[in-house]
């Protein structure tokens, strides 16, 4: 029987074993109510056998709204997962709710992961994680994959990339409309001042950096800066 263990060590999101990665969003109101939250997350899980071979690993990140939290786990298969749902999740989460009231579930996403923009061998450790959640108007695989390839080019196109960007892990949701961009940054500072540089957002005013933004079909885009807090993997 696996045990549950904690680990402060941040996921690594383009290991060939994820097979599904599952990100959601829970509403607990105060940062007392994140902390609250996150220890009966922990207490939870570590007093139970790790669930499922399949699964690699659950991470909970704080969000820096001081309201929300964050989760992703990484699975082999979506199947591993719904045989966790059948069996496990519903005993947790109802323990979580015993020991924190009130919990709004918000939303849980399908996603695969598509490409990752990375330093080989960079070893810094990520201060802050930048949620870019972007949805487009109505399913198109091809749709979803061209919008990050072409942020790709606008990525290797840029003169003056800033030098708090660590990653960037581009996922795909299963249902053909949203690109989630899971970023590491050294700091939340770094993030905003790139935020703040000329141009629109993070990169360049210029035309492939337009293109993106303005890409047919795109409908909204979102960026939430998250802080980690949890780490849970098998023993």
């Amino acid at each position: 029987m696996t045990k549950t263990r904690r680990t402060a060590t941040h996921p690594d999101l383009t290991s060939p074993e994820i097979g599904a990665p599952f990100f959601s969003t829970w509403r607990v109101g105060t940062p007392r109510r994140q902390k609250q939250s996150v220890e009966a997350i922990a207490d939870t899980w570590e007093r139970r056998p790790w669930p499922a071979d399949d699964l690699l690993g659950y991470y909970v990140y704080a969000g820096q709204d001081a309201a929300t939290l964050l989760h992703y786990s990484q699975w082999a298969s979506e199947q591993a997962y719904e045989s966790f749902v059948k069996v496990h999740r519903q005993e947790r989460n109802d323990e979580i709710d015993t020991a924190v009231p009130g919990i709004e579930r918000l939303w849980l996403g399908r996603y695969r992961h598509y490409r990752s923009a990375r330093r080989d061998g960079d070893p810094r450790v990520p201060g802050c994680i930048v949620i870019v959640d972007v949805e487009f108007e109505g399913p198109d695989p091809d749709r979803q994959r061209a919008w990050v390839d072409a942020v790709f080019e606008a990525l290797e196109s840029e003169p003056n990339p800033h030098p708090g960007g660590i990653s960037g892990h581009f996922h795909l949701s299963t249902d053909g409309t949203r690109v989630l961009n899971y970023a590491e940054w050294e700091s939340a500072r770094a993030h905003i001042e790139a935020l703040a540089a000329p141009g629109d957002g993070i990169g360049s005013a210029n035309e492939l950096w337009h293109r993106v933004q303005t890409w047919p079909g795109l409908k909204s885009s979102t960026v939430s800066r998250y802080d980690y807090v949890l780490g849970l993997v098998p023993d």
